[in-house]
């Protein structure tokens, strides 16, 4: 089968049947060099909002791709991966309401070069970082692992990765409304760490050092 057969497969068949059966709230495109282009991404964009899916964008892993100009134009609620960017990605994405998601633990497993987190965070943008958990590139999913390099690699401040770990990414999830940061209205779920972890430093330096005291899920104490 063809890339452009394949296209209309997903567009015509998969997203149609996705969206009757309520099994998505996404769709994600990997616009990418030798994967979609920019012209397919659109495509499958414009189809997925049709039938009530908001884009989201695997991007700018392998090249700079345009991932992040198609993405900004459609609306997606996040660009994943930036590990190769210039200033004109920066520049689309100022005054856009899509969040920048780095994705450290992919480019740590691959040997690929760091997002320029701290680049994006100096021009304003905020930026979130998250796993990529899965097995073919990015086979952790603690994302204290993801802090800790968001601090190691990418030059973070602790402040800095541990908003992108938390409050920013449930930005990137569109669910910073009840997650994401203690606050009045949202759910309750807290790690409470264990005597020596006082602050958001010893949490990226110590980063194998069983940390957790207890747990706290929609204001239950786990026991």
């Amino acid at each position: 089968m063809s890339r452009e057969d394949y296209v209309r497969l997903v567009c015509r068949e998969m997203i149609p049947a996705v969206a009757a059966e309520g099994l998505a709230d996404f769709a994600d495109v990997f616009c990418e060099q030798g994967f979609f282009t920019v012209e397919d991404t659109a495509e499958i964009l414009e189809t997925a909002a049709r039938y009530g899916l908001r884009p989201k964008l695997h991007a700018n892993q392998l090249a700079v791709s345009g991932g992040v100009q198609v993405g900004v134009a459609h609306g997606a609620l996040s660009v994943d991966h930036l590990e190769r960017t210039t200033q004109a990605e920066i520049d689309c994405l100022k005054g856009s309401a899509t969040m920048p998601t780095m994705l450290p633990g992919a480019s740590f497993f691959l040997r690929d070069p760091f997002g320029n987190a701290k680049g994006f965070i100096e021009t304003g943008l905020g930026i979130a970082l998250a796993s990529d958990y899965n097995p073919g590139t990015s086979p952790s999913g603690d994302m204290r692992f993801v802090m800790a390099l968001g601090c190691i690699r990418m030059r973070l401040t602790p402040e800095q990765a541990f908003n992108a770990v938390t409050v920013n990414s449930a930005c990137a999830m569109d669910v910073s409304d009840i997650a994401g940061s203690i606050a009045v209205g949202k759910l309750a779920n807290i790690i409470v760490a264990k005597p020596g972890f006082d602050t958001l430093g010893s949490l990226a330096y110590r980063y194998t050092t069983p940390f957790i005291d207890k747990v706290i899920l929609r204001g239950n104490i786990l026991e």
